[in-house]
């Protein structure tokens, strides 16, 4: 039987191969033996944020309102000819657009079907759109083609009609990256495209995108994606990758995200990658994670704030000692507890947020006691302190230094109480260790210090020695209020009354010398020691009246308590000084440990305040604010006390007169002799 030699006989059953000789065909060398053919080699792998891009409207997540609109649109044959989608990255800005471009290019499976916000995804246009080859849907990226060349050629390829199929559809991603030369060349094909061209925009940065560009496309917004919607989609992609993930995994996953799905699917990428590289065959836990992430255990976030707030900096720097000995990021582990604090504050403004579905667990339960335990102010001063924390560490050439110093800072004020706690004890006419640090931040000169509330407040009757207009009153009794002047106190009995902080005796002037017959002044109050003392040594003057206690007096003997924040040797300081400018030797100065009176500063202050709440509540001050809300209740002023802002020492006490007195706009307050000029005119 003769066989032609084109005829395959190795698959002929009926035709047996020739018994192997051990010689080829026609005597050369015997042929080798057959050999195995290879393994087809596998595909290039292809990422998750790949392999599960949405291609219809149904997959994108947490863009309900987007997808409801575009259904919409097409439903009614409403759809715009320039869309702008704008969002962060990740959220599906191009996939929504290559949805839109199948959606109005899709002909159905029978190839007769019209634009609809659900592709077939079988038909050739949809096909082809899949896979990036179809020759109607051009993407161009405006980061590397930025110039007005680039545009012109787009604007150039609309006037042609469509190729394959029912529109033109350009999609121009980073669109803000366009220059301005560019954007003005497209503004008038944008206004009045053809009928057959839709043009779509993709960007990151809306406010770069000029306002002639935006008002002529619609604007699509698309959302950060929830951590809870991240964690169920994420965990749904795991399972169908065959890997497992406890949920407290997902939840990292989804919170580093930080709503972006590419990242996310990048993140899960690596975590399912470390887990099936593990032995034990476990599910991917959170400690894995956080290892990948360079993330420190939630756990010991709680644990490093609790020590903090605390002020247990031993305890915190072993914190960060172990977190630093993991890998972990110390920079990022403040930046842990900045949003832990951000959590605790929301748990404390919204109780109810402690039942939320998507709150984990360690915040549920931890968060919660921290936010029963802290104040409003604690959880403020510590944001605020670790904000700026994190702009050193940036700045810092060694992180771990940085940050620890960060911590210790945070431990060394846990302790201190708030601002609000000491401004409420100074109103409420409190401890002494609340009202000195006010009355020496302002008090003395009528700064915010002395209100408590912050208040533009000046001290009453507080005027340095020498000053114009101290210790004058208004010869017209009563409240004067002017609107560039504040609110001015005058004696209730109506009559003028005498400086009583600048005696006659010029002895006892501040700032007069000793007579010619060197007669000793008559120092015979405690005030008058401190009126004696001011024009002779004012740092002395300064610590005596803001930090040293009156504990006895009997001339010449006086026995007086300094805090420990006064003046180092106070006592043999003012002794030397009495001794030298009396010339009597007979003065005896002593330190006492019991608690005295309160400091001059310290009684002024009182009395500011006694007359600041006096005046708010006179009955036209009230129906002042009654009409104007944002009023402010400038300075209270009482001419009839002295320098320290106490009255006479003969007089018992002052009080408002009911009378008031209104001058105008532009008035300035007057003394007691042009008020007395007028009257007689």
């Amino acid at each position: 039987m003769t066989v032609s030699s084109d005829q395959d006989v190795s698959g002929d059953p009926d035709l047996p191969l020739p018994p192997d000789s051990g010689m080829g065909l026609f005597g050369d060398a015997p042929a080798p033996a057959a050999q195995k053919a290879p393994a087809p080699m596998q595909g290039p792998y292809r990422v998750l944020a790949r392999k599960y891009r949405p291609t219809t409207l149904d997959d994108l997540i947490g863009q309900d309102s987007t997808v409801r609109i575009l259904r919409n649109a097409f439903a009614l044959g409403r759809v715009a000819h320039a869309f702008m989608l704008t969002g962060v990255r990740g959220v599906g800005k191009t996939t929504t657009a290559r949805i839109i471009a199948r959606a109005l290019n899709c002909v159905g499976p029978d190839g007769h079907g019209g634009p609809t916000a659900d592709p077939c995804g079988v038909c050739a246009n949809c096909v082809a759109i899949l896979a990036d080859r179809h020759p109607d849907v051009l993407e161009m990226d405006a980061a590397s083609r930025t110039g007005v060349d680039d545009v012109r050629e787009i604007i150039e390829a609309t006037r042609f009609r469509p190729m394959q199929g029912r529109m033109k559809v350009f999609i121009i991603d980073e669109v803000h990256m366009l220059s301005r030369n560019a954007f003005n060349a497209l503004l008038k094909t944008l206004e009045e495209p053809p009928a057959q061209v839709t043009f779509i925009f993709a960007t990151t940065e809306l406010r770069k995108v000029p306002v002639t560009v935006l008002s002529r496309c619609q604007r699509f917004d698309l959302r950060r994606v929830p951590q809870a919607e991240l964690a169920a989609h994420f965990g749904r992609i795991a399972r169908a990758e065959g890997a497992a993930c406890t949920q407290d995994a997902l939840a990292l996953i989804a919170r580093a995200a930080d709503g972006s799905v590419r990242d996310g699917l990048s993140l899960l990428d690596q975590a399912i990658a470390q887990g099936s590289a593990e032995a034990d065959g476990g599910p991917i836990g959170a400690e894995r994670v956080a290892d990948m992430l360079g993330l420190a255990d939630r756990g010991r976030v709680f644990d490093l704030l609790e020590a903090v707030l605390s002020g247990q900096p031993d305890r915190a720097l072993t914190i960060t000692d172990e977190a630093h000995a993991r890998g972990a990021d110390l920079g990022v582990m403040l930046g842990d507890l900045l949003e832990l604090i951000h959590t605790v504050s929301r748990l404390k403004a919204v109780p109810a947020l402690r039942q939320a579905a998507d709150l984990p667990e360690a915040e549920r339960e931890r968060g919660g006691t921290l936010a029963d335990r802290l104040s409003v102010p604690v959880l403020g001063r510590t944001w605020q302190m670790l904000l700026k924390g994190l702009s050193e560490v940036e700045m810092a050439a060694d992180r771990r230094q940085a940050a620890e110093m960060v911590l210790i800072r945070l431990c060394y004020v846990a302790d201190l109480p708030p601002p609000g706690d000491l401004v409420r004890r100074l109103t409420e006419g409190g401890a002494s260790a609340a009202a000195g640090p006010a009355v020496r931040s302002g008090a003395s000169d009528g700064g915010p210090g002395a209100s408590g509330g912050g208040m533009a407040v000046a001290a009453s009757g507080m005027a340095a020695p020498g000053r114009p207009g101290g210790g004058q009153v208004m010869a017209h009794g009563g409240l004067r209020m002017v609107a560039n002047g504040g609110v001015r106190i005058a004696d209730p009995a109506g009559d003028s009354v005498a400086d009583p902080v600048v005696p006659e005796a010029p002895g006892e002037r501040p700032d007069a010398p000793l007579p010619e017959d060197d007669t000793p002044p008559a120092l015979t109050t405690w005030r008058a020691v401190m009126a004696f003392v001011s024009g002779r040594d004012p740092k002395l003057h300064g610590h005596m009246l803001h930090s040293t206690h009156l504990v006895a007096f009997a001339p010449p003997r006086i026995d007086i308590r300094v805090q420990r924040a006064g003046l180092p040797g106070l006592a043999r300081r003012l002794e030397a000084l009495l001794r030298r400018e009396t010339g009597q030797e007979e003065w005896e100065i002593r330190s006492s440990t019991e608690e005295g009176q309160a400091t001059l500063a310290e009684q002024g202050a009182q009395i500011i305040q006694f007359h600041r709440a006096a005046a708010e509540s006179h009955p036209l001050v009230r129906a002042i604010f009654a009409r104007f809300p944002d009023a402010v209740l400038g300075a209270v002023t009482d001419h009839s006390l002295d320098d320290y802002g106490l009255p006479p020492e003969e007089a018992a006490s002052v009080t408002l007169a009911p009378d008031l007195e209104f001058a105008p706009l532009d008035a300035e307050l007057v003394d007691e002799d042009d008020l007395d000029a007028g009257d007689e005119r």
